[in-house]
This record gives C-alpha cells, structure tokens and sequence, in this order.
C-alpha cells in the first residue's frame, strides 16, 4: 500500500479530478492499448472508429463536470498535467466538426461526440459508481478491443483488475522502510524510530527518488498550488455552466489587502485570508484551470489555502517546512484512501473536503511541532467534523455548495491543529476508527447524495 505523495498530489485541471482528469487519463489508457495491438492477433483488421459509455456518477453528473470534454481531449492525445487550458475549447470544436480524433502516433479514428460518446444512466458498472467503457471497432463495424476502467478518486484510473489488487494490497508487500497501512502503525513506528511522519514519508519516496529530484517535485506541486490561488485572486467574472455564479475571490481580495496595508486589526482576519485562499482556487477549478489534487479537484483549495495562510503568518514556514507539511499530509490521505475512500461518488464530500481537512490539520500540525500523536490527534479531529457530509452538487458542477465548502474545511484544519496542539496527543477516538466510520457511513449513504446531483441541493435549488 505505497502511495506516492506525487499520487496524492497531482497536477492537472479543473473541475473534477474523478470525472475530469479521470476520464482523460483513462482515455490515454485506451489509446496505449490501442497502439500495443492487444486485440486478438487472428483478427487482421485495425481500429477504425471508437465509441466510449459513461455510467453510474459519471453519466449523472458527467456534463457538469466536464467529463464528456475530458474524453475528448483524452483521445486526442492530451494529458492532464500538460494540457493548455486555453487550447482546449478549439480542440474539442475541431473534433465535434470533423467526426474523428488524431492522437499523434496514431491514424486517425473516427469519433463523433454526438453519437459515439454515451451517457449511460441505467446500466451502472459493478467496480465502482465512476465507470468508463471504451470500444474499438474497424471499418465494417467489427468489435476489435473493449476495455472497461474506474475512476476512483484523485485522478486515479484502474482496470477492474487493478482494482481489484488495490483492495487487496497489504503494505508488507511494499518496498519502502515504513510501510504503514494505518495510522496505528504509522504511530507504532514513529515511536519505535523517533522519526516524524514527515521523515518517514520521505524515507518511503527516496526509496524510489533523489533526494533533489523529490524535493524539485514536492517545489513543483507547490508553486503550482500557490499560482492557482494567485490567480484564482486576480480573476473575476462568472464561472461557466450556466448557475451563474460570480467569482468573489478577486473582490475579496482586494477588501483585505487595503486593510492589510492599514494595518487595520480585524479579529475575523485570519478566517478571511483562510477563506479567501482556498475559495480563489477553487473558482480557478471550477473555471478549468490548472489546479493540484488534494486530494481530489472539489477539494482542491483546503491544503493550499491552509499552507499559503502558514507561509504568510508564520515566519518560520520556508522551503523545508512546506515540504514536510506535504510529506505529512500526503501520509494522511494515502491512509484514508487505503482505508476508506477519497472519492464523493463513493462515501460522499466527507470523502473529499473532509479528508482534505485531515490532510491539511496534519500538515499545519507538523510544522508548528506537533508530535506524531498530535499529528494523529489534528487529522483525526479534523475529520470527526466531517462525518456524514453529502456530495450534492447543483446542476453537477463543482460550485455550489463546493467552493464555500473548501473555506470551511480549511477553517476547520486550522482549528483542528490548534486544539490538537494545546493536547498531549491522547484523545478518546483513534484517527483509524475515525476513518472506518467514514468509510461505513459512505456504504450506507443514499446514492442520491453521492455526486449523483439526484438529491440535497441539487434538487433544492432552483437554477436561473
């Protein structure tokens, strides 16, 4: 069960990392076994056309979040991490005019989005609610190649196989100095070492990276984060989708850096800032613009905005100190996504906001001085108050309540850290109950309120 914080944490674009970068990935897959000819060698024909079914969350909620446009990009050959978000438009009309993809490296294939991308809302896959078929067929309508991939959360991609061993997978089967699977061991082994999770973390990744190479990479996901708040900041406007909501980041913005250069006291600061921060990324999100996974794209403004809030309050959050509190907190989420589920399609928002919250309260936790059992203690608190929190999008976009709800998590990861420093790091429920009553309350949650927009708000408000 080794997760890479560079799993956790992965660039791409908004507005979901289950039902955008996903379904592009997977559409990359696709291609990749399309190019490895692995449909049967009695069959002499070639791929001629590919048609592609969405089901379950994805096929409900599919249009809002920009799936059907991510599988397009996908088979044209493009990549979350690199893709130009202001190219994307003119790809995607060039290939709805034209009827056919032209991935490089591949002939051209036909591909009418129209007609050969399908929402299919009735017939749900057994893996998981996030599943994507993808045929191949050749020029007389041949079957040629059919593969079936899940989205689970964060950007990952599985075959029902892979799934299959994700779930399996036990920890003593990993090649890294510290394999924990739970937060139990995670602590038994901090203790027995002396070490802090963050070097822990880090001994793991420098089992199979540099020390230069992983710290250029933790930079990266850094600097990516924080130029998504910069400019989540400076934009304005409404956001596309057609609820017509106004991005009041920039507006905020501006409110509290004239009081800033006053040096005015405001004692709702700091809640401001917190806010502000992570509302400015997640309207860059929901704009599709380049965002980091953290651990999803709907919560993607909760560890950015409480690390920006450390580097701007805390003199002593430099270089080193960022990189621990992405270390510690890709630890968290690597447990909560082996234990449980990072993905709202399958425990609900407390899957993704919560987790995130988690994240980001262990993260803060760790470079303020907390112990490893404080640690624990601020990712654990964190979490409790998130429990039973629905996924219930309006209108299937990544917006309301979505964007507010990133504010309140990083709120909570702050107040979180600050309860479980002032704490010896003993507290009554354990971080691993918590996260396995998430995982329960998540099963027994109504689908309607699991990224379906079939109940909750979704249903509630009226859009204009």
């Amino acid at each position: 069960m080794f997760l890479s914080v560079f799993d956790v944490f992965k660039i791409g674009i908004g507005p979901s990392s289950s039902h955008t970068m996903g379904p592009m990935v997977a559409a990359g897959r696709f291609l990749d076994d399309l190019a490895a000819g692995t449909w049967p060698r009695a069959v002499r024909a070639r791929p001629a056309a590919i048609t592609v079914s969405l089901h379950g969350s994805l096929a409900f909620t599919g249009i809002g979040h920009g799936s059907d446009r991510a599988i397009i990009l996908g088979l044209a050959g493009e990549h979350p991490k690199t893709i130009d978000p202001d190219a994307m438009d003119t790809i995607i009309a060039t290939i709805r005019e034209t009827g056919k993809v032209a991935p490089p490296g591949h002939p051209p294939y036909r591909f009418r989005p129209a007609v050969d991308l399908v929402l299919d809302k009735t017939v749900p896959l057994p893996g998981h609610p996030n599943g994507m078929q993808f045929s191949a067929w050749d020029g007389d309508g041949q079957l040629l190649l059919r593969r079936i991939y899940y989205s689970v959360g964060g950007g990952f991609v599985v075959t029902a196989e892979e799934l299959d061993a994700v779930r399996t997978a036990s920890p003593a089967d990993q090649d890294v100095p510290w394999p924990f699977a739970d937060a139990a061991e995670m602590l038994a082994m901090a203790q027995g070492s002396g070490l802090s999770i963050a070097a822990m973390k880090r001994a793991n990744e420098e089992a199979r990276l540099s020390r230069s190479r992983l710290n250029r990479q933790l930079d990266e996901v850094w600097n990516t984060m924080s130029g998504c708040i910069d400019r989540g900041m400076g934009r304005s406007g409404e956001l596309p989708g057609g609820l017509r909501v106004k991005r009041r980041a920039a507006a905020i913005h501006a409110q509290l850096a004239e009081k800033w250069q006053r040096n005015e006291i405001d004692p709702l600061m700091a809640n401001d800032w917190l806010s502000l921060f992570a509302m400015a990324v997640n309207e860059e999100n929901a704009a599709g613009g380049r965002v980091v996974t953290a651990p999803t794209n709907g919560a993607a403004g909760v560890i950015p905005a409480v690390l920006r809030y450390a580097v701007q309050f805390n003199a002593g959050t430099g270089d080193e100190a960022i990189r621990d509190f992405l270390l510690t907190a890709a630890a968290i989420g690597g447990i909560i996504k082996h234990r449980a589920s990072i993905s709202g399609a399958e425990v609900g928002c407390q899957g993704e906001v919560g987790s995130a919250s988690a994240m980001a309260a262990a993260g803060l936790c760790a470079i303020m001085g907390g112990t490893p059992a404080q640690v624990e203690n601020a990712a654990e608190i964190a979490l409790e108050h998130h429990l039973g929190m629905t996924c219930d999008p309006v209108g299937g976009l990544v917006q309301i309540p979505c964007i507010e709800r990133n504010a309140f998590g990083a709120v909570k990861a702050v107040t979180a850290a600050s309860l479980a420093l002032k704490g010896d790091g003993t507290h009554a429920v354990p971080l691993d109950a918590c996260i396995e009553t998430m995982r329960q309350t998540g099963h027994d949650m109504n689908e309607k309120y699991k990224e379906t927009s079939l109940g909750g708000l979704a249903v509630n408000v009226v859009a204009c």
